[in-house]
């Protein structure tokens, strides 16, 4: 079923077009990602769809009644409610009817059974209870503890107010209560930003099984090859549809613009053959007719576009001046962290020459602290760090604090290299798209993109022959990220980096370095692999596992799996209370209207009368007497199981 489409919808900025005839459609339980370069318009695009901005032209038409969650790139939520509250208040209707149930239970507790309107009370009373039982009233409790629980926000933090944490952590908040309101169409705007692997595996599997449609931006690859069946690519102002997820996208992208390339070339061939027959023959008498034919024959001709492909993308190397030893870095019994606090412990690693090492583990084990102690910025709480003969390091810091603000992005540059000309530096800016005027931005006005560009520009000129990298994936597109890719496995060097990037991870990385509390475990090869070992090592593998095992997949699907299956049960539960009160309350009422017979003068000379309701009334009592029994150990069971889920 169609739940949206737009209709030729376009964007301006004064005289520039930044997209236009945007025609696209969301079926329901759609899973679409929207791909493009940076600057291509995918933000925009996405507030017009969700309302947020109008389009210039076109409209976008959608269901009635359907329901729009939008969650912009690294949107926090400003709240002073503590994390409980702030997802607790998502269920305002259901603590609606919950308090409109325990009113009609006092009403009915006060009614005369024989009141006109006390079986309309009971009625309501049904119809209330059942549709709070519906909407997941005895479940939602569960609901928000598992997804806070996917976000590695325990019942230690519940109270925590959510305006006293990180930016990060605000926009993980404002996710999960978006996961949590369950809108009909989820739109989401990087929303792996800030996740480290273990959420985002979590995070995966919850949206493959969101029962709304998707509509995702993401640089992480991983991520929408596990998701999404449908890519919509932003490129030169208009859309095109692909089936597949990320990585089918890429392959049928190619061959589209192949077989395009092909179908041009033959034709531009066709018409240089036509024209070069018309210029020889139209002057000719014994050939004009047939020169003329030729010239009607291109006049109708319906003339192809020369294929456009937007290749501004960044191109460069990475070099050394001289190779490093063999040992380039050895680790020994490192403690890593503050003096308030110890990250991990006991750390150690050697890396070689021509390792290109990944250092994965999730946030707050100390990954960045352990660069930024190799590099002798943060001191070693213990151990020792020793770097081999003829090291040259060159740091790409993620928090782009090697960044000058008050420079220009000429002078970044220049002004470490001054006795370079300008026009090899501006040739050298122009390689990561610093072209023209950009070379007198200064800093400061950079986007982050920009800022992370300019870094690797710098980075590229040290010539080092040991890259240590911390998250230089984040904020490059993916073209950017192909490139650096590409430079990194061509790079005559050593390259130690962290990153949170599992598909750039696997184009890389030759090791792994899991880091935790623990220490640091190595594992040959690159994530695909590491999950197979991981497997391997939980007795989980057999045979036949393959580079497309998925460890992060089994576990997330495992832990998912159990917890809808405990909320199946805890549901379960919940009826079978539900039920044997709901008996109860037609016994009790049974009960009092035989005792309210019973009392009438008119049946105080029919003892046959009498003796059969006080039978009736007896059966009734032992009835209550054992439905009464097995609510208690129902109730019981309950209050257990909802503990242990709580625990």
């Amino acid at each position: 079923m169609l739940l949206l489409q737009t209709n030729n919808v376009a964007r301006r900025f004064g005289a520039e077009t930044l997209f236009h005839k945007i025609n696209f459609q969301i079926q329901d339980r759609g899973r679409v990602a929207l791909v493009g370069r940076n600057g291509a318009g995918k933000t925009t695009l996405l507030k017009i769809i969700a309302g947020i901005n109008p389009p210039d032209d076109g409209d976008v038409s959608m269901r009635k009644d359907c329901q729009i969650g939008y969650l912009a790139q690294d949107q926090g939520l400003s709240s002073d409610q503590t994390i409980w509250d702030e997802m607790n208040a998502v269920f305002a209707k259901l603590h609606q009817q919950e308090r409109q149930i325990q009113q009609l239970e006092q009403q009915i507790s006060s009614l005369d059974p024989q009141a006109a309107n006390y079986q309309d009370v009971l009625n309501t009373y049904d119809q209330v209870q059942n549709a709070f039982s519906q909407n997941g009233g005895y479940t939602y409790e569960a609901k928000i503890k598992s997804v806070l629980h996917g976000f590695h926000f325990e019942a230690d933090r519940y109270k925590t107010v959510i305006n006293t944490l990180s930016g990060g952590q605000k926009t993980q908040i404002a996710l999960a209560k978006l996961l949590l309101q369950e809108p009909d169409l989820l739109i989401l705007d990087e929303p792996t930003n800030h996740l480290d692997m273990q959420v985002l595996a979590w995070l995966e599997d919850y949206l493959k099984s969101y029962d709304g449609a998707l509509l995702l931006v993401s640089h992480d690859r991983y991520f929408l090859d596990r998701i999404v069946n449908e890519v919509f690519d932003l490129e030169n102002q208009t859309l095109t549809h692909y089936s597949g997820n990320y990585s089918a996208f890429t392959t049928h992208k190619q061959e589209r613009l192949k077989a395009e390339w092909k179908q041009y070339e033959k034709q531009q061939t066709e018409i240089n053959k036509l024209e070069d027959f018309v210029n020889r023959n139209i002057v000719r008498a014994s050939t004009t007719k047939r020169a003329q034919a030729r010239r009607k024959q291109l006049e109708k001709m319906d003339r192809l576009d020369r294929p456009e492909v937007d290749d501004s993308s960044i191109h460069f190397t990475f070099s050394a001046d001289h190779p490093s030893g063999n040992i380039v870095l050895d680790v020994a019994d490192a403690t890593i962290g503050y003096p308030d606090k110890v990250l991990a412990h006991p750390v150690n690693f050697e890396i070689r020459k021509h390792q290109r090492v990944a250092i994965i583990g999730p946030n707050g084990v100390g990954k960045s602290t352990l660069l930024k102690s190799i590099l002798n910025k943060i001191s070693l709480l213990g151990g020792r760090v020793k770097t081999g003969a003829n090291v040259q390091i060159g740091y790409y810091d993620q928090e782009q604090q090697v960044l000058h603000p008050q420079k220009t992005v000429l002078e970044e540059v220049w002004d470490d290299y001054p006795t370079v000309d300008e026009k090899d530096i501006r040739s050298l800016l122009g390689s990561f798209l610093f072209v023209g005027d950009d070379v007198f931005k200064p800093v400061s006005a950079l986007s982050g993109g920009e800022k992370a560009r300019l870094q690797l520009t710098k980075l590229s000129f040290e010539h080092a022959n040991f890259l240590i990298l911390d998250e230089p994936t984040n904020h490059l597109d993916i073209d950017s990220r192909e490139v650096l890719e590409q430079a990194i496995n061509e790079f005559d060097g050593t390259v130690l980096f962290v990153s949170h990037d599992r598909y750039f991870i696997n184009q890389v990385a030759t090791d792994i370095l899991a880091l935790d509390q623990t220490g640091a475990q190595h594992f040959v090869g690159n994530y695909d692999d590491y999950l197979i070992e991981l497997a391997k090592q939980a007795g989980a593998a057999d045979d036949t596992v393959t580079t497309t095992v998925s460890v992060e997949k089994q576990h997330a699907q495992k832990s998912f799996q159990q917890s809808k299956e405990q909320q199946k049960q805890l549901r379960k539960l919940a009826r079978v209370v539900e039920e044997y009160e709901t008996q109860m309350n037609e016994l009790e009422t049974r009960q009092t209207a035989i005792e309210t017979e019973m009392a009438q003068p008119e049946l105080a000379s029919d003892g046959v009368k009498l003796a059969d309701l006080q039978k009736e009334l007896d059966h009734l009592t032992a009835q209550l007497g054992q439905v009464e029994e097995d609510w208690t150990t129902a109730a019981e069971s309950l209050e257990i199981f909802q503990e242990e889920l709580d625990q």
